[in-house]
């Protein structure tokens, strides 16, 4: 197992990016270059002032602490069922003898109509309000993105609005225990998201989510209230290479839990993508083929890969 970096002293960071800026006119271009810089060089920048209330991320946090501290048998009614990847399901990692427990929700959350009626619509309240709200909040989020992502590629910004606007949004809460043996467990092994992008909100601000860039792994330290942001592999297809999907992973802490809240962002089901006409020409030929989004996932789940090689299976 590659070594854990235990400290980002000395290392670089993870750009940050700021909405109001970006929402300012005066400031906005400068703003930008940073976000295509960031996309470009990093494929990961944290998102500070993005305009979901504090109040509502309070709510959630609230929310995902307390669906983790519920009895195993309460937390077990939202089991996954036989062949779904949906519901409540426990990963145990390390050794036989030791093991470390990591606590996993995973659902769809847009369209409504993809809900699984015994999921989210079965939650406890206040916290099945505070999801639906954050549901609404990171959809609009979403498509600020990438109107300025569009805006910085000078890509039509109509084809973005197409591919997303009625797209697939799941979600995964995750709590990964404390763990005394750290530097030798990693809780979620290395890859690329193959979803658009990805949303993660860390909610007690603990280190251990890592990138890997220029050879090393970089520990990314949470800023209050950010929003990590990250391009997925559908999103490299999409810009034609520009944007780069990076490889990282969730390591545990040693002296206390970390709880985090991904959302995985995606065009509509019933379409499909490829590079942006927008992008192309005689000079810049597509890169990736074509492939309806249903039909990706089919490949994506059943390709027997390792790392990124799927996406590499989709290169012309």
């Amino acid at each position: 197992m590659e070594p854990v970096v235990l400290s980002s002293m000395n290392l670089p960071q993870v750009p940050v990016i700021d909405m109001e800026v970006l929402l300012d006119g005066d400031l906005m271009d400068s703003e930008l270059s940073k976000l295509h810089q960031a996309c470009k060089e990093w494929g990961f920048f944290q998102l500070i002032n993005h305009g979901v209330s504090h109040s509502l991320l309070d709510k959630l946090k609230a929310g995902v602490e307390e669906f983790f501290k519920m009895p195993l048998e309460d937390k077990r009614k939202f089991g996954k069922l036989e062949g779904d990847m949906e519901g409540f399901d426990q990963v145990f990692i390390g050794s036989e003898e030791k093991p470390n427990c990591a606590d996993m929700f995973y659902m769809i959350t847009l369209p409504e109509y993809l809900r699984k009626p015994h999921l989210l619509p079965q939650l406890p309240q206040p916290f099945k309000n505070a999801l639906e709200a954050y549901s609404v909040e990171l959809k609009s989020t979403k498509m600020k993105i990438l109107s300025f992502m569009a805006k910085a590629l000078e890509m039509n910004p109509e084809e973005m609005e197409a591919l997303f606007e009625q797209g697939l949004q799941s979600m995964r809460m995750n709590y990964y225990s404390p763990c005394h043996q750290s530097d030798q467990v990693t809780g979620l092994h290395p890859h690329s998201d193959a979803t658009g992008f990805t949303i993660l909100f860390q909610l007690n601000e603990i280190d251990g989510l890592q990138i890997r860039k220029d050879g090393i792994w970089i520990p990314i330290k949470p800023l209050p209230y950010a929003f990590v942001i990250n391009i997925g592999d559908i999103l490299e297809v999409i810009t034609n290479g520009t944007y780069h999907s990076i490889k990282h992973r969730g390591v545990f802490n040693s002296v206390k839990e970390r709880m985090s809240i991904a959302t995985f962002l995606s065009p509509r089901l019933d379409g499909e993508f490829g590079p942006a006409p927008s992008l192309l020409s005689s000079e810049a030929t597509p890169k990736f083929r074509r492939i309806g989004h249903a039909d990706y996932f089919k490949e994506y789940f059943a390709h027997k890969f390792s790392g990124r090689s799927y996406l590499d299976s989709l290169r012309i």
